[in-house]
């Protein structure tokens, strides 16, 4: 049954959204995969086009050889199968794929999906169902094999770490004491030798942050400054680590994720409408990390979803962005609670608009009350409403729009140069200096053109990122919602 939004039906009765071409394009592990992704969302090379009620779509993709590729794809995983021998998720012809369905939708007929199509299907849903009902006679979930002999490994390993995080407070004691002008001597290998001292600790989270430690004293100008106060963090960390028993148990649970122990999704799921706020992959040494924020409509919860993939290879999770899923998600442990698992997912519906956002002037306390729960944050994410990307004088900020632009004109003239304050600008966020080189700043000016819009982000001790935006037209929840686009800024 075709509905008004552009959706199929869904095997629970809930709409699949179609996605857009910038969804499908987001899904995309790279930009060479999305450049040949896009050469083959155009009805030439396929054939055998079609759909089904379930949100499954399927096609055959004529490729060098003698026999076409055959693309088949979930669409409310997403998931992907291809017979090409691209090690990609997805590939080329999976784009290719969901393109056509959204730029051409009669170029798919509904019908009952080809052969080698179905098997798939059928596989990924026997799978699924066993996994949601193991006791319907599919496999028990997995466990330790032996509850006892696991924690006797986890008693190991935290006295491990608690032996390299004494290590490392003696090696931070013996810098401030020679000082730290020391660390900008050519060939200095401390940071690298107490990094690898923590990896054989058995505490990855140390491990960087003491390779982060080497990298400040080439940084420019302050760096002392910078270099002690990251030295005070790391000593903050070390010393939550040791006396970890006296702390209360989310503050604990955050000291051995911020050490690098392995975590597990606990507490009863929170069932939403989660609309996909942004998606953006960056590297994290020999692997790729995947970020994916969410946010709950009924919640109010704001909920990131992390992935990883091996080199050369994209994480496998990938969610459309703008669009809204009625999903389970799980929590993991520690401050703030951000970090979720996705469970169960019962269908998804087309764009929306923004969620409710807060004034600029709001945020950094917002920020500062989420350092309460986790004090070695770098960031914490927070949509603003009603903001004008302006340049300043070491780059680009979000200034307020409401913010009284006449008051004060006339006072505090700049003894250097003669220029007189904005209230406008006073209250404004700069943007952080990793968001200044990236096209994602032009597109936001561009999308703003001097007027009000609504950006999400995270905000730091550096500045406000930004991930995405709307365009000015839309209201936010609960305010009469129109269904543009979000533009994605990562």
């Amino acid at each position: 049954m075709q509905l008004s939004h552009g959706g199929e039906s869904s095997p629970t009765g809930a709409p699949v959204a179609r996605r857009s071409v910038e969804q499908v394009l987001a899904l995309a592990p790279d930009a060479a995969s999305r450049k040949a992704g896009t050469r083959l969302g155009a009805a030439g090379p396929w054939s055998g086009t079609g759909c089904d009620a379930s949100g499954a779509v399927w096609g055959l993709c004529k490729g060098s050889g003698s026999t076409p590729y055959r693309t088949v794809v979930d669409t409310t995983g997403p998931a992907y199968a291809c017979s090409c021998p691209s090690r990609k998720f997805p590939c080329k012809h999976a784009l290719g794929l969901l393109l056509l369905r959204a730029s051409d939708e009669g170029a798919f007929r509904p019908a009952e999906p080809a052969d080698w199509a179905e098997e798939w299907l059928a596989g990924r849903r026997a799978r699924a169902a066993r996994e949601s009902n193991p006791e319907a006679g599919g496999d028990s979930p997995r466990g330790p094999a032996d509850p006892a002999a696991a924690r006797r490994r986890a008693e190991r390993r935290a006295e491990r770490v608690t032996g390299g995080a004494q290590e490392l407070e003696q090696r931070l004691a013996d810098l401030l004491r020679g000082g730290l002008a020391a660390t900008d001597r050519p060939g200095y290998g401390l940071w690298e030798e107490t990094a690898a001292r923590m990896v054989d600790a058995q505490a990855p989270g140390l491990a960087a942050r003491v390779r982060e430690l080497g990298a400040i004293s080439g940084s420019g100008p302050g760096w002392p400054v910078r270099l002690l106060e990251e030295c005070g963090l790391l000593h903050l960390l070390d010393t939550a680590w040791l006396g970890r028993d006296r702390l209360p148990d989310p503050l604990a649970a955050t000291v051995r994720t911020r050490v690098g122990l392995p975590q597990s999704a606990e507490g009863p799921p929170v069932r939403d409408q989660w609309l996909v706020l942004a998606q953006y992959d960056t590297p994290d040494g020999k692997i790729v990390a995947r970020r994916i924020w969410l946010y709950g409509r009924g919640s109010g919860r704001t909920a990131l979803l992390l992935s990883f993939g091996a080199a050369g290879r994209s994480p496998a999770q990938a969610l459309p962005v703008g669009a809204t899923i009625d999903a389970e998600l799980t929590p993991y442990p520690g401050g703030g609670q951000l970090r979720a698992e996705l469970g169960e997912q019962f269908g998804a519906t087309g764009a929306a608009g923004p969620p409710p956002g807060i004034a600029v002037a709001a945020a950094p306390a917002v920020y500062g009350n989420a350092l309460c729960d986790d004090p070695w944050l770098d960031a914490w994410p927070v949509t603003l409403r009603d903001v004008i990307p302006v340049p300043s004088k070491d780059g680009w900020q979000l200034a307020d729009a409401h913010a009284d632009a006449h008051a004060n004109a006339h006072a505090d003239a700049d003894a250097q140069g003669g220029t007189r304050t904005d209230a406008r600008t006073a209250s404004a966020l700069p943007i952080a200096p990793a968001a200044l080189s990236r096209p994602g700043l032009w597109k936001l000016v561009a999308l703003s053109g001097g007027g009000p819009v609504t950006v999400f982000g995270e905000i730091g001790h550096r500045g406000f990122e930004p991930f995405a935006a709307w365009d000015p037209g839309e209201e936010e929840e609960g305010a009469g919602t129109t269904g543009g686009p979000v533009v994605q800024l990562v």
